[in-house]
C-alpha cells in the first residue's frame, strides 16, 4: 500500500502535489518523493520519512513545471530503510520515464531474470516499483518507429505490461516532454481516480489520485476511476485520451481498503469507505449478539479511528452504550504500517492511552477494524484490564487474517498472523480477551459491496487464501516469506 498521485496542469504543480501527499499521508510513512516536469527537463526531490519532514523551501523552489507526480510510500518490497528506494524512479530512454507505483508484483523474479537476460537492462534497487518501469520503457521502446510518439504506442506498450506482469499496480508515469500516462491492474486491486477542473485560461487541468478525498480537498471534481486494465494519457495541453488495454478485464478491489487503508471520506470504486463501515458494524452486531451474552457487555468502545463507524453501528444495534475509551495521539503514524514488531508493539502505548473513568468495573466490548499480528490487540486488552474492565470482549469488523497477502500490504508471513493455524478460542487468549467475535466473510462481502453497480466481487486473499490473479502459488509464498522485510 502506497499513496500516489499525478497531475497535469498549466500553471506550477509542486505545491499541488504537495498538498496531495498530505492528504495521502495515511497510506504510507517510510519515504516519499516529488518529481516536476519543465518541459522536458525533470525535477526530482525524494527523502526517507513524512512529507511535512522532507521536504524544505529550497526543494519546493528546485520543483519547476506544469505536471508533476508524488509518492507516500509503504514499503512491502524492497527495504523500508532504503532512501534508494524510495519513489519515484527514472529511466533515460525513451525519452525519459519517471514512474510511481501503488501495489506489489508477485512475478518479480521471472521479470528481473528476463530483464537483465533478454532486454539488457540494469535494475539498480529490489524494488518491483523499479522493474515495472523498466519493463514499461522497454516495451515502449519497442513500439516506437518515427519521429514522433503517438498515444496508440503507449496504449499497445501498456498492452504488453498487462501480457508480462502478474500481481496488483496502479501507476502513474511521466513522459518527458509528451505528457502523463495513468494505468491499473485488469483486476483493478489498488484504487485510481481521476480528477478535474477548468482553469481561467480555459485549459482542463487533470489529477490522477490513490484517492477521491484528494479531488475534493483541492477542489477538483471527480471525473471517474481508473478502470481495471485501462490506460489514460494525458498531453501536456490538458488533453485525455484512454483506451482499455486489457482482453478481459473484471474489477475485484481490495478488501482491506474499505476495511483499514482508505480514508473514510473517500469513494473507492462507486463506494462510501465511510458506508461501508457502518455497514460492516451492522453486520457485526448480529455476530456479536448471537455469540456473545448481553450481559456481558455495558458499553461499546472503539479504537480510534478507522473502527470508529463500526463500532458506533455494534453500540446502536444492540442498544449498548458508545464510549470512547481510548484517547488518541495523532502526533504517531499509523501503527500497523510500521516495520518490524517490536516498534509496532512500543507504538501503541504511545499513540493510544486507557481512560480509566471509561473502564473500571464495566464489562467492556473493543471493536477494532483488523486483527493481523495480534500485537495491537494484546497490547489494548492488556491497557483495559489496567484501566479497571472487568471483562474484555474483542471485536474485529473484518474476518480472521489466516493468509499472506501479496498485493500490496505488508503481510508476507503465516507465522506472523495470530489467526493463523488458531481457533478462535485460541487466539482470544493469545490476545488476552475473555471474548473473541470476528466478522464473517460472506458478511463483509455483503456489507462493502450492498448497493454497488459496479463491484460484485473482491479480493480477499488474507482472509480466503484463494488469490485473484491465479498465479500465486505455495513456492512463491515460501520464497516470500523467507525474503520478507525484517
Amino acid at each position: 500500500m502506497c499513496g500516489i498521485v499525478g497531475i497535469v496542469s498549466a500553471e506550477p504543480v509542486n505545491q499541488l502535489v504537495y498538498d496531495s501527499l498530505l492528504l495521502l499521508q495515511h497510506r504510507g510513512q517510510d519515504s516519499t518523493g516529488i518529481a516536476t516536469a519543465e518541459g522536458s527537463i525533470f525535477h526530482i526531490v525524494k527523502a526517507k520519512g513524512q512529507v511535512r519532514e522532507a521536504f524544505r523551501t529550497r526543494d519546493m523552489r528546485s520543483l519547476l513545471g506544469t505536471m508533476g507526480l508524488g509518492h507516500v510510500r509503504y514499503a512491502t518490497q524492497g527495504k523500508a530503510s532504503a532512501e534508494q528506494e524510495a519513489q519515484p524512479f527514472y529511466v533515460n530512454a525513451p525519452y525519459g520515464i519517471i514512474l510511481v507505483h501503488n501495489g506489489n508484483l508477485t512475478n518479480t523474479r521471472e521479470l528481473t531474470s528476463e530483464l537483465y537476460n533478454v532486454d539488457r537492462r540494469h535494475l539498480n534497487t529490489s524494488s518491483d516499483t523499479e522493474v515495472l518501469l523498466n519493463v514499461f520503457a522497454n516495451e515502449l521502446q519497442s513500439q516506437i518507429t518515427g519521429l514522433s510518439l503517438d498515444p496508440d504506442q503507449i496504449f499497445t506498450a501498456v498492452s504488453r505490461v498487462h501480457e508480462r506482469v502478474e500481481g496488483s499496480y496502479a501507476t502513474i508515469a511521466m513522459i518527458a516532454g509528451h505528457g502523463l500516462l495513468a494505468f491499473r491492474d485488469p483486476f483493478g486491486i489498488r484504487p485510481l481516480t481521476i480528477g478535474g477542473r477548468l482553469l481561467d485560461s480555459g485549459q482542463m487541468e487533470y489529477i490522477v489520485a490513490s484517492e477521491s478525498l484528494v479531488m475534493e480537498s483541492l477542489g477538483f471534481d471527480v471525473v471517474r476511476d481508473v478502470e481495471p486494465g485501462e490506460a489514460v494519457f494525458i498531453t501536456m495541453d490538458g488533453e485525455l485520451i484512454a483506451k482499455q488495454c486489457a482482453p478481459n478485464p473484471r474489477l475485484v478491489p481490495c478488501s482491506f481498503e474499505y476495511v483499514y487503508l482508505a480514508r473514510p471520506d473517500s469513494v473507492l470504486s462507486g463506494i462510501s469507505v465511510y458506508e461501508a463501515r457502518l455497514r460492516l458494524g451492522n453486520r457485526l452486531a448480529d455476530t456479536v449478539a448471537k455469540y456473545t451474552p448481553m450481559g456481558d457487555i455495558d458499553v461499546v468502545m472503539p479504537i480510534p479511528d478507522s473502527s470508529r463507524p463500526a463500532a458506533m453501528q455494534v453500540a446502536q444495534k444492540l442498544g449498548v452504550e458508545y464510549r470512547e475509551g481510548f484517547y488518541k495521539n495523532r502526533y504517531v503514524g499509523r501503527t500497523f504500517i510500521m516495520p518490524g514488531q517490536a516498534a509496532r508493539k512500543k507504538s501503541v502505548r504511545q499513540k493510544l492511552n486507557a481512560m480509566s473513568a471509561e473502564f473500571k468495573g464495566k464489562n467492556i466490548l473493543i471493536v477494532d477494524d483488523s486483527i493481523v499480528r495480534g500485537t495491537t490487540s494484546k497490547e489494548i486488552v492488556d491497557m483495559a484490564r489496567a484501566a479497571g474492565a472487568n471483562k474484555v470482549t474483542f471485536a474485529s469488523a473484518a474476518p480472521p487474517v489466516r493468509y499472506p497477502h501479496v498485493y500490496g500490504i505488508n503481510m508476507p508471513s503465516r507465522h506472523e498472523l495470530v489467526a493463523h493455524d488458531r481457533k478462535i478460542p485460541e487466539i482470544a487468549a493469545a490476545i488476552g480477551a475473555d471474548h473473541l467475535i470476528y466478522q464473517e466473510v460472506d458478511d463483509m462481502l455483503a456489507a462493502i459491496t450492498q448497493g454497488s453497480p459496479f463491484v460484485k466481487d473482491l479480493e480477499m486473499s488474507c482472509f480466503t487464501g484463494d488469490y485473484v490473479t491465479g498465479t500465486v502459488t505455495p513456492e512463491y509464498l515460501a520464497w516470500v516469506e523467507a525474503n520478507q522485510l525484517s
